[in-house]
């Protein structure tokens, strides 16, 4: 059986069992209920940085299915493809996952069924160092223990789109179980560490980061166009996984939604300074969403 261990606990996360509930719980104490949710939950959008800065609105949505449903049996999590650079989206079609709060097992029938569709590889490889879903499943464990996941790392291109239409359609065929879709990206990284500063090196710039470029990435999110979502990220490099983003909000159009709803929207600048007490020279945009 394949196993797949965990590379950045202790990094992003905590890399003992207690550690890690510690720290989910410290989160949820900090969430602000968000009001009126959807009547049904299909996805979500979460961000993937280091607990520290995105755990608090990765929790919201995780948070905001649990109020809806009590048992999910699979979450199929689309991540952002930072180290692999494949033409199409990755699967990891088998096996289990092992995290400091335990193993999950890899959905292996609804794997079947997206890998004869065509539009994905099996390519567990692809996964081995790659954080953007790893850092999901703890927190997956802590309010669904018994949920089953289904990991594709998806690059920024049409393919996201299809594959994503392939779950959607696999979940509408599905009665026996309750899936969940999960796109985990970062929005605009600004500053001289990631060599993008287009309105200069200022606090005003980091701010247009996240009021004007996170935005409108966000807005297309909500608004289910995955299609002007992929080339608006293109254009302006407002996030890390936006192939993740396409893929959920093509599986929830396909599963009926018609647009989304924001719970959240900060950057790491803002957390360093209610934090730390002083800003940095760099911010990653994050946000959490909810169809």
């Amino acid at each position: 059986m394949q196993i797949r261990r965990p590379v950045v606990a202790g990094q992003f996360y905590p890399a003992q069992h207690e550690a890690c509930i510690d720290e989910i719980n410290e989160y949820i104490e900090q969430i602000i209920p968000p009001g009126l949710l959807p009547e049904t939950i299909v996805a979500g959008i979460v961000p993937h940085a280091g607990w520290t800065f995105s755990g608090t609105l990765a929790l919201m949505v995780f948070s905001a299915i649990k109020q809806q449903y009590e048992k999910v049996n699979t979450f199929v999590i689309f991540g952002a493809a930072h180290g692999y650079f494949g033409p199409v989206p990755a699967i990891y079609d088998s096996g289990i996952w092992t995290t400091p709060m335990g193993d999950v097992v890899i959905d292996r029938d609804l794997a079947d069924v997206v890998v004869k569709s065509g539009t994905v590889t099996s390519d567990t490889e692809a996964h081995k160092t790659e954080h953007s879903i790893e850092v999901q499943v703890p927190l997956i464990q802590h309010f669904f223990p018994s949920a089953k996941i289904l990991p594709i790392l998806t690059p920024p291109s049409e393919q996201a789109i299809s594959v994503g239409k392939v779950v959607g359609d696999a979940i509408k065929a599905e009665r026996n179980k309750k899936i969940v879709c999960i796109g985990s990206t970062d929005l605009t990284h600004y500053g001289p560490r990631y060599g993008f500063e287009p309105m200069g090196a200022d606090q005003k710039a980091l701010q247009w980061a996240s009021d004007v470029n996170d935005k409108e990435f966000i807005d297309l999110a909500l608004k289910l166009e995955p299609e002007k979502l992929l080339e608006n990220a293109a254009k302006n490099s407002n996030a890390c996984g936006p192939g993740a983003v396409a893929a959920t909000i093509a599986a929830a159009k396909k599963l009926g939604k018609i647009s989304g709803q924001l719970l959240a929207h900060t950057n790491s600048n803002q957390i360093m300074l209610q934090k730390f007490g002083s800003p940095g020279a760099d911010s990653v945009g994050y946000a959490a969403i909810v169809f």
